[in-house]
């Protein structure tokens, strides 16, 4: 699978600070110090809608990420999946008479627009579920035969048990999280498992829905969060510096997942960090395919919405931070898009030197992006009050503000 074409990220002059974020697993901000390559992976979308507001405001978020490391002069190997076959996305399909792969696919070429419309650098690997079945299968006999699984009525379950570190990404009790597994893709009440919170590894062939061969396993299909993990120790190995996704999968997918890949290595940890964005709201609730309160990127760009305002839209909230979409939302950013671009377009104006450590400082702090924009906004206002002489600034402050904050002037 191949991701979506990169946009130029302009040099600037000096270097970018460390990032401080916060990390789920600890509640606390940490300083991440990668190697020259910094090494990060956030999970993709299930493709059986097109991207809402949640998803760009997530993949927004880890974009920042890879800004600031960029602006520190490091290589990233950034890795997304795609879930290409899941249960919500066959319901789509049977719900709506379509082909499930024609459906996955047709998704997932409107998300590539999408990112690459918001200018959101690409992933170095782009892989789907279905494409890393070969690599999956052989874990799920490597855990099965170790003893962290078992088979019941065909299908392989993980024993939670099984890591001992099992808990140490979500903190949760066991009370939350067998209500969440509940409410999010798990079977807490299935008779036979040893654990209620124990996640399916493997789920045998269903009739009519589409199964792989799975050697010793039996033909089937993987479960939801063994493919994060076969795709990720595959392409970054044990260790790597942050996980991301929404604040909705610190349980139980990135718990879950943690897990699997422990128990398989040995190794802990999964991830140096994880880190989780908010969730984006419409009319009071939570942006969700099955609620149906959806605002569509594409929708909005059909509309002639300028990209780059719901880019400043997305970055006018702090990513961890959950809010609410409304029209005023998109207004505001359209109208800091007109200023933005008008005091960048004179000749020359105040110096830009302080904006760009600015920039950079509120960045490295947690990815505040909101401090960001206000800089930039404080510098448009002093070239409406009085200019300015030094003719190279309004140059310097696009290349910064589209190199560290993506948004083109």
């Amino acid at each position: 699978m191949h991701a979506w074409p990169a946009s130029e990220v302009p040099a600037l002059p000096g270097k970018g600070r460390d990032l401080r974020i916060h990390d789920t697993a600890t509640g606390e901000l940490v300083t991440l110090d990668p190697g020259p390559v910094a090494r990060i992976y956030v999970c993709g979308i299930t493709p059986y809608d097109a991207t809402h507001m949640g998803h760009a405001a997530t993949y927004n978020a880890f974009d920042l990420v890879q800004r600031v490391w960029l602006d520190t002069k490091r290589q990233v190997h950034y890795v997304q999946n795609v879930t290409d076959v899941d249960d919500p996305l066959l319901e789509r399909a049977n719900r709506d008479g379509k082909d499930w792969v024609e459906l996955a696919e047709g998704e997932t070429a409107l998300f590539r627009e999408d990112m690459t419309a918001l200018r959101l650098l690409p992933p170095k690997h782009y892989i789907g579920a279905v494409e890393s079945i070969p690599g999956i299968v052989p874990l799920v006999e490597r855990l099965r035969d170790m003893g962290a699984a078992y088979e019941l009525d065909g299908d392989v379950y993980f024993s939670v048990e099984s890591d001992p570190h099992f808990g140490a990404v979500s903190g949760l009790d066991a009370a939350a999280m067998k209500l969440l597994s509940a409410e999010r893709g798990g079977d807490p009440e299935r008779p036979g498992k040893k654990d209620p919170l124990d996640p399916m590894l493997w789920m045998a062939a269903r009739e009519g829905e589409p199964s792989w061969d799975g050697a010793s396993l039996g033909r089937g299909r993987p479960g939801w969060h063994i493919e994060c993990v076969a795709i990720a120790l595959d392409h970054l190995g044990m260790g790597f510096d942050v996980q991301g996704g929404g604040s909705d999968l610190a349980f139980p997918h990135h718990e879950m997942g943690a897990s699997h890949a422990q128990a398989l290595t040995g190794e802990f940890p999964f991830a140096k960090a994880y880190v989780h964005a908010g969730m984006v709201a419409l009319d009071g609730a939570k942006m969700s395919k099955s609620k149906g309160n959806l605002v569509f990127v594409s929708k909005l760009r059909r509309d002639g919405v300028d990209p780059a305002a719901i880019r400043l839209a997305l970055l006018a909230h702090h990513y961890r931070a959950d809010w609410e979409w409304t029209d005023s939302v998109l207004e505001e950013a359209v109208e800091r898009l007109g200023r933005w671009r008008a005091a960048v377009s004179r000749p020359d104006g105040p110096s830009a030197d302080a904006l760009v450590e600015e920039i950079r400082e509120a960045l490295a702090d947690d990815l505040d992006a909101p401090a960001a924009l206000a800089a930039v906004d404080a510098w448009a206002a002093r070239q409406d009050a009085d200019g300015g002489s030094d003719e190279g600034a309004p140059g310097v402050v696009s290349r910064a503000v589209d190199a560290l904050l993506g948004v083109a002037l």
